[in-house]
């Protein structure tokens, strides 16, 4: 092999630049070859937007957060939007992706990306493109590996958040509630609550029952703490309700945005105890910065092996971290499917022998009120 190409893939996320370089002083380093950087994900590779990149361009960037590439999170090769007129129409331009790719006299591509870019990477799989894939995500919601680069740093952001709001809702005696990201998955929420300290913990995974919710808070200001912190995660819904679409965005292939959940909770709560909330939305704020320490070795772990498997030939498969080792998972396993918080998770368990209200009753046990919950 002597040219490779990558890309990155979805929403951005620390850790994207050191896998970058990562892969690029590998290829170059250990094996001499060179590597192709499309700009904007699989939009580069459609349209032929393209630079190579050298141990000289990835220079300098292990720390910084987003990519140098660029990325986007509508590019579809299979449903790929096209302005013509005042309308969107969706076109197949995977073929067009295939002969960019052949054209360029590539070998292989590394692919860094999140559920989207994992499903649309086997998709081109079957058109012949030899992929190797990188797992990317601050919601760390991808089968088949422990944990995803850009995680970690998303969960300091959030902590750093929850600490400085304790101080201000100590101070007025309130209930201040912090909304996270994680779309449809419930990590983000649960470790950053916990590492937070936070009192109430709402995740997609388990619809909240209000009313428990509102007891938390009322006896913990019943024993003289006079303020609770709530983190809810972007998808976190009440039983028997719906998530909260933000807005539709329908070139994108997950249209859906979710976000302001934690308004319709404060409502709710200010409505049933008369207590003042405040509401805090963190949003892209998770995305951005520098990665941590756990990140910038995880994705340079990544990056490396990435490039190891491609030489040894071992395409249609995604790098995974396995305990504290890194393995790989073929990535049709991945494709179409979240990876979601259970109700025996040890996060779970932790948070409920810590008095931690999960938005269930309290006194009935975890799996009983999800069964009845789904009965219902």
């Amino acid at each position: 092999m002597k040219r490779i190409g990558v890309l990155t893939g979805g929403g951005d996320c620390p850790g994207l630049n050191a896998v970058l370089r990562a892969v690029v002083k590998t290829a170059d380093n250990d094996y001499d070859v060179k590597v192709i950087g499309f700009n904007d994900g699989y939009e580069g590779l459609i349209e032929n937007r393209y630079r190579e990149l050298s141990n000289r361009d990835v220079s300098g960037i292990l720390t910084r957060g987003g990519t140098i590439l660029g990325t986007s999170n509508r590019a579809d090769p299979f449903r790929y939007p096209v302005l013509q007129g005042e309308e969107y129409v969706y076109l197949d331009r995977s073929t067009q992706a295939v002969r960019n790719f052949e054209a360029l006299g590539l070998d292989a591509l590394v692919a860094i990306g999140g559920d989207g870019t994992m499903a649309a990477s086997a998709g081109m799989m079957e058109l012949g493109l030899p992929i190797v894939g990188v797992p990317k995500t601050i919601d760390n919601d991808l089968v088949g590996t422990d944990v995803t680069f850009g995680f970690d740093s998303a969960v300091v952001t959030a902590t750093d958040a929850i600490d400085k709001i304790h101080t201000t809702a100590q101070s007025h005696h309130r209930v201040m509630i912090v909304e996270v990201m994680g779309r449809y998955a419930g990590w983000l929420a649960l470790s950053s609550g916990l590492a937070g300290g936070g009192d109430i913990i709402l995740i997609p995974e388990f619809p909240y029952d209000i009313e428990a919710v509102c007891n938390a808070v009322k006896e913990r200001n019943a024993a003289g703490k006079r303020f609770s912190i709530v983190v809810v995660g972007e998808g976190a819904h009440p039983a028997g309700g719906e998530m909260v679409v933000d807005r539709r965005i329908e070139t994108s292939p997950d249209a859906i945005r979710l976000g302001g959940v934690s308004r319709q909770v404060a409502a709710q709560i200010e409505g049933l105890t008369n207590l003042e909330c405040r509401v805090t939305i963190l949003g892209h704020l998770l995305r951005g910065g520098s990665p941590t320490a756990f990140d910038r070795i995880l994705a340079t772990r990544y990056g490396t092996e990435a490039v190891h498997m491609v030489m040894r030939g071992e395409m249609g498969q995604m790098v995974a971290m396995k305990g504290s080792n890194i393995g790989s998972t073929p990535m049709s396993e991945v494709a179409g499917k979240l990876r979601t918080v259970t109700p025996d998770h040890p996060l779970v368990k932790a948070a409920l022998s810590l008095g931690v209200c999960v938005g269930l009753p309290m006194g009935v046990p975890i799996e009983e009120s999800l069964a009845e919950e789904a009965t219902t």
